[in-house]
Order: C-alpha cells, then structure tokens, then sequence
C-alpha cells in the first residue's frame, strides 16, 4: 500500500499525459485560472505541461495526506516535492519539458549522495541499516556493500533517465518515468532482497 502511495503522482503524471486531450474543458480552463498556466487542448505540446501540474498537486496531496495520518511529514516526500517545485514551475513558465525531465535526475542524484554521506555523519552507519536493521541482521561489511548499491543505482537511473530524455521521443520519456524506472525498481529492490538474505546472521533462540 505505502508503494503505489508513494507511486500514485507519477501514476497521475502518467495519466494526465496520455488523456489531455480528452479532459473536460472545464478542467483545463480550471487550470489556466492559476498563474503561468496557459493550457490549450489543440495544442498537443501542452499535454506535458498539463501532466507537469498534476504532478505537483499530486506532490502536495501527498504530503498533506501523510500528515493527516501519520502526524509527521516524510522526507522523502518532502524532497520530491522541493525539486518538484522548482523544476516544475521553470517547465510551466518557460513552456519547456527539459526542466521536469531533469528532475527525474536531480531527484535520484541527491538520493544517491544522501545514501553516500550517511556513511560519513551522525553515528556514520549506512542509511540502509538504520532503515533496515531492525527487520533483518547482517554483518556491518555487508550494509555499506547494499548501501553502495542503492548509490549506484540511484547513479545509473540519473544518467539513464538523461539518456531516454535526449535521445527519444517525449511521449517514450514518460512511458519510462513510470514503467522503466518503476521496474528497474522493482527488480533491484528483489535482487537485493536475495543478496541480503545469504547474509543473514541467525539470531539463536531460547530453549
């Protein structure tokens, strides 16, 4: 349930793309009521634009609704909705997609200099096993190794992320936002699952 919580903005980005041109018109002019907002139907370059202020109201949902239930905002999410902010305003100012493309990067990039630093600050254990440590134990060689991964991965989506942007079609650019990247997630997420799993110490158990 947390995953499509933390999923279902770029699920609606998904969305918002593929049926612009099918929205009520009184959604759209709804949406040109807001500043720098300037939609219009018969142009299909706006349906980018479109799907860009969905994300972000998406965002803000979100974070307003973790707050609501859990009394305390994420800061993941509050991360996500930072660069939203400011690379999604510049896409609807300036009417150029380039800005919500990089932030897909920017995103995942600062993540992975978060996982890095962790091994550095406060009691400098790898953010993984502060996360994860109380589900599982492994030996502490074994955390910085997952943690690194996650780095890497986090890398390598950035600069993929670039790739499908300058080298394709828009219209590719956000089927990968969603798919690519939520498969590339899923797979990575289940191979280390596994890798974590043969390093698992067995705590011994009262007689």
């Amino acid at each position: 349930m947390k995953f499509f919580f933390d999923f279902f903005p770029v699920l609606l980005f998904f969305l918002a793309y593929k049926l612009f041109g099918d929205m009520p018109p009184a959604l759209i002019t709804a949406a040109n009521q807001i500043p720098f907002v300037e939609l219009s139907q018969a142009e299909p370059k706006h349906a980018i634009l479109f799907a860009t202020l969905v994300i972000i109201l998406a965002t803000l949902a979100q974070n307003i609704l973790h707050y609501l239930v859990y009394k305390r905002f994420e800061r993941m999410h509050l991360i996500s909705l930072g660069i939203l902010l400011a690379f999604g305003s510049l896409t609807l100012i300036l009417k150029d997609s380039v800005f919500i493309q990089w932030k897909v990067t920017v995103f995942n990039w600062i993540f992975a200099l978060v996982f890095i630093g962790s091994t550095y600050v406060g009691n400098r254990k790898p953010l993984v096993e502060r996360m994860m440590s109380s589900a599982m134990q492994v030996p502490p060689q074994i955390w910085t190794k997952v943690n690194w991964m996650w780095a890497g991965f986090f890398v390598f989506i950035g600069v993929l992320n670039l790739v499908v942007a300058y080298n394709f079609s828009e219209a590719i650019w956000v089927d990968f936002k969603l798919f690519g990247i939520l498969g590339l997630t899923l797979v990575f997420v289940i191979a280390q699952a596994f890798y974590l799993q043969r390093h698992v110490i067995e705590t011994s158990k009262e007689p």
